[in-house]
Parts: C-alpha cells; sequence; structure tokens
C-alpha cells in the first residue's frame, strides 16, 4: 500500500515510465456532499487542456448568472439543470480526455448516501477510484462507505485526494493523520492500494502542477498518479473467456463472433465449448477482416472451429489453467438498483455475459452495512440501494467464475421478467452449488 507523505521532487524522476498513449484508464470519482468532487474534476480538465473553448464560456457564464467571481469549474461536470440548481452532483457523469501519456474515461458519481447504486454503477468497471475527503472534517461517515464501496467491487488502485489544504493552512499534520486513518481503515477492507495526495482543487494545488505551497509532500499530482498507474493489475490469470455473441454462417463455414473479455486465444489451441463441456480446436481467428494467429483480451473477433458442434448465442468458449465452474446455484452479492423491492421467492432473469436464463431468489441471508460490510441476517428483501446477500438458483447452468478471480466473468444483472427493467447488479461468490445433469441430449436443450 502506497501512501505518498513525505520526500521531494526528485522523487517524481523516479515514476515508472508513462505508458503508451493507447492505453486506457477507467476511473471513478467518489467524495461527500460538499467535499469538492466536482471541482477537481472540472480542475484537472481545464488544467490539462482537456476543455473546449466553447465549453469554457458556457462554464464561465453560467458562473457569472449565479453570482461567482470567476469560473466555477464543477460546472463542467454538473451537466445537468437540476444539479447545477441544487449545486450537488446526482447523477453519474461521464467524461473522455487524453493526454499526450494516456486516454481516460471518468466517471464522476454521486456523493449522497440514497445515491449509493449510482456509484455502484459508475464504479463497477473503474481501473481506479478517486476518493475525497475535506482536510478539515477527514475520514467521514461516508468516506468509509466508499472505501467499502471500493473494497467490494474490487477496484484495484485508491487515491485518497485530501483536498481544501488551503482551508487548513497547508498543513501537513492534518493530511498525514487523514491518510494514515484511511488507508488503515481501507486495508481492512481489502483495499490494498492505496495513495494519498494532499490538494485543492480550487486553487489547483497537486491536481495537475506541483503545489509551492507544501513542499513537504514529495510524491505525484493527481493527474501523473492517472497517467503512470498500472490499469492491468489484476488478480491471477482466470483464463481465456469467449462469449458467443452471434453465428455467422458463411461459405458452408460457421464463424463465432463476440469480444473476447479475458486471456488470450491462438489459433491451434484447444478449447471447451461450456456449459456443455465439448472440446475442440481453433482453425482461424478474425479481427475486423484480417486474419490473426494470436488475439488479446479486449478485441472483438470472430473464431472458427474445427469440428461441428452445437454452439450459439449465450454459449462461452475457455480455455487456461482455470476453467469457470458449471453451476446453477451462485452465492452473490448484489446492490440492489430497483425501486421496487427484490424479495425471497421473486422469479428474475438472470444476464451473464451473452447468455440470459430464468432464475429464482432462494433466499436473501444478509444486507450489508456499507460502513464495515457488516452483515445484517435475514432482512427478507432488499430495497434501492442496499447491497446484500442472496443466493438465486438458475434453470440452466452457467459457466461462472467468482467475482474475486474475474471482475468481467464473475458478474451477473438480476432482471425483471415483466418489463426488462434492471433489478440488481450481482458480484458472484465462492459458494457454487454444481449443476444438475442435462435430462435431455444438448441439441435439445433451450435457449433463451
Amino acid at each position: 500500500m502506497s501512501n505518498h507523505l513525505s520526500g521531494n521532487r526528485s522523487a517524481l524522476a523516479e515514476a515508472p515510465a508513462a505508458p503508451p498513449a493507447t492505453t486506457l484508464l477507467r476511473f471513478a470519482t467518489a467524495g461527500s456532499v460538499d467535499d469538492g468532487k466536482s471541482t477537481l474534476v472540472g480542475r484537472l480538465l481545464h488544467d490539462s487542456k482537456s476543455v473546449l473553448t466553447d465549453q469554457l464560456e458556457a462554464v464561465e457564464h453560467a458562473s457569472r448568472s449565479r453570482g461567482a467571481d470567476g469560473p466555477d469549474l464543477a460546472l463542467l461536470t454538473d451537466g445537468l439543470r437540476a444539479e447545477r440548481e441544487q449545486g450537488i452532483t446526482i447523477d453519474v457523469a461521464y467524461r473522455y480526455f487524453a493526454t499526450a501519456r494516456r486516454r481516460f474515461i471518468l466517471a464522476d458519481t454521486p456523493g449522497h448516501v440514497q445515491y449509493t447504486r449510482n456509484m455502484v454503477t459508475g464504479a463497477s468497471t473503474a481501473d481506479l477510484a478517486v476518493v475525497l475527503v475535506d482536510a478539515r472534517n477527514g475520514v467521514v461517515e461516508q468516506t468509509r462507505r466508499h472505501a467499502a464501496i471500493a473494497g467490494l467491487l474490487r477496484i484495484p488502485h485508491v487515491v485518497l485526494a485530501v483536498n481544501k489544504m488551503d482551508l487548513v493552512d497547508y498543513a501537513e499534520p492534518v493530511f498525514a493523520a487523514t491518510a494514515e486513518e484511511f488507508t488503515a481503515y481501507a486495508a481492512s477492507l481489502g483495499v490494498r492500494d492505496v495513495t494519498a495526495i494532499p490538494i485543492s482543487a480550487l486553487a489547483g494545488d497537486n491536481v495537475v502542477e506541483p503545489s509551492t505551497r507544501m513542499d513537504w509532500y514529495g510524491g505525484p499530482t493527481v493527474l501523473d498518479h492517472l497517467e503512470t498507474v498500472d490499469p492491468a493489475a489484476r488478480t491471477p490469470d482466470e483464463g481465456s473467456r469467449f462469449p458467443v455473441q452471434m453465428v455467422i454462417r458463411h461459405g458452408g463455414e460457421r464463424y463465432y463472433a463476440g469480444q473476447l473479455l479475458t486471456g488470450r486465444l491462438r489459433v491451434g489451441e484447444t478449447v471447451t465449448v461450456q456449459p456443455s463441456g465439448r472440446t475442440t480446436t481453433i482453425t482461424s481467428l478474425d479481427v475486423l477482416g484480417q486474419p490473426a494467429d494470436v488475439v488479446p483480451a479486449g478485441s472483438s473477433l470472430s473464431v472458427r472451429l474445427s469440428d461441428e458442434i452445437d454452439i450459439g448465442r449465450g454459449d462461452m468458449l475457455t480455455a487456461g489453467p482455470r476453467p469457470p465452474r458449471i453451476v446453477q446455484e451462485i452465492e452473490a452479492t448484489v446492490c440492489h438498483v430497483a425501486d421496487a423491492p427484490l424479495t425471497v421467492g421473486q422469479r428474475v432473469l438472470l444476464k451473464h455475459t451473452t447468455r440470459t436464463v430464468k432464475a429464482i431468489v432462494e433466499d436473501i441471508p444478509s444486507r450489508l452495512t456499507l460502513d464495515d460490510l457488516s452483515p445484517h441476517p435475514q432482512p427478507g428483501r432488499l430495497v434501492a440501494n442496499d447491497i446484500g446477500r442472496v443466493r438465486v438458483r438458475t434453470a440452466e447452468p452457467l459457466a461462472l467464475d467468482s467475482y474475486a478471480d474475474s471482475r468481467r466473468t464473475g458478474s451477473f444483472l438480476l432482471i425483471d421478467p415483466a418489463d426488462g427493467a434492471t433489478l440488481a447488479a450481482a458480484m458472484a461468490g465462492d459458494a457454487f452449488a454444481p449443476a444438475i445433469p442435462a435430462a435431455a441430449p444438448e441439441a435439445e436443450r433451450k435457449r433463451e
């Protein structure tokens, strides 16, 4: 766990070399109301020259209409009229920008407890989370809640941005105490990589440019860290996972199209078709109309196989030393996002990658307290913004990884079969029940 509390500017010269400009970092921001989160994002965009002239002019005009002396950079992310009028962020605001070193997708998430589900949505795909605290208040209840969500979602990297240092006279002891308390608490939740940075988003200290008023701090600025952190830091190799999205028939051959979520695929490699368990060999790979011998994760491609096997949308090609488990009973942690409650016995649809199956909620063993992830047993139901444990049983087998092994193939959605609305976002645990052996031949099984 890294915690930059001291040192000198020469330490920056020893920072890892910047990654190629083609690399992408997804990150989310979180903080209590009025901690300056939107101002930080606005400062980051403004000082990194990622704001168009007309956008800045619009912000300046809106700022003047609100009686501000200068541009309110928070308005660069608080894009909804209701948010601007209330002075708070109520929805996830996504922004795309780039520097000479890296491309970024940022999600500015709400800080209020009633928008917990919005934060979970915005942070679910993040490689890094920036958690803001007000230097005057230190670690508060909402800070602990954001740390718990980061741990729950297994976000690889966390930046603790101790904001409003200008209001505490840039005092090192204030920063050090907050950083020490947060990193200790985050470690207890399983968050292993925390970098603490003292900043003033309003004045621009240590956001993009190093502060001249905190010479006691020798670590990176926020942008320095975002540009050099390794987004590929992951749990042990979960193997190759290729969910089939569609079957293409051409010239008497069948090609299976989709996106490779994890691992690599190679021509000549043996793969297993899940959940049937049949094995076959890759005879060709095609990316954007061009043949390829090896294809990395994140690529959209088509695959041709050596054997005629019953494969359709929702099946998955897998390879590698860590095969998924074929299951029908799943223990999972879910964030309930719908207004209507989730109840025991409720019939739902479960969507995992490209496969959708019928399922039933068999039990809701506990609801979690987001301050420390402690359980409240047998709540009976989950309501909007609740996070809890559930057990579901599916009508058909799934090829599932635990969320601890793979954020991509260890997550799924619970959907209302009546109207298709999303009910909950789920993270599979380590407790699985084996799938029930199929009673009918593979070719006769029903596809959703």
